[in-house]
């Protein structure tokens, strides 16, 4: 979940599934939003955010920030990042940003941020989200060989599931 704030304070989060690590030097990292959603203007404006690594167990928040426009914050523990943003304060690691760049993509707008500073969090294990299910991974266990799939032929990720 990335947390940014609007021009007059208040809190503002969205669950991203497109967050990812572009430069160990500078440290930069990227997410992208789509055009449509009410809040991609508040995050250019903002020029800094917070990435909350989710863990298992806030699934919950997930769901909620999912559609930022009806967002409620009520119940979620929250401390001040030292940029000044919310920190989900139960999130596995939160790393603050400056927005560094911004490009168009497609339907979305990239944003690639420089990291000014890491939290470590919460001992648990992840939330992820994969064809269109959320789960987590499990130690120790055995990886599987990858299967081949034919994108181009309408492969139906719901057939399949996941733990």
């Amino acid at each position: 979940m990335i947390t940014t704030a609007t021009s007059d304070g208040r809190d503002v989060g969205v669950t991203v599934s497109s967050f990812g690590s572009v430069s160990l030097d500078p440290p930069l990292v990227l997410f992208s939003m789509g055009l449509s959603s009410n809040i991609t203007p508040i995050f250019a404006e903002s020029k800094k955010f917070v990435v909350n690594i989710l863990s298992y167990t806030q699934q919950d928040v997930s769901n909620r920030f999912a559609r930022p426009s009806t967002a409620d914050w009520q119940g979620i523990p929250v401390v001040r990042a030292r940029n000044g943003l919310a920190r989900l304060e139960q999130a596995l690691a939160s790393i603050e940003c400056d927005l560094e760049f911004s490009y168009p993509g497609g339907d979305h707008v990239i944003y690639v941020g420089r990291v000014t500073h890491c939290h470590a969090g919460a001992d648990a294990e992840p939330l992820l989200f994969f064809r269109s299910n959320y789960g987590t991974y499990l130690r120790g266990a055995s990886v599987l060989p990858a299967e081949s799939i034919d994108v181009s032929s309408g492969y139906d990720y719901g057939s399949h599931s996941w733990s």
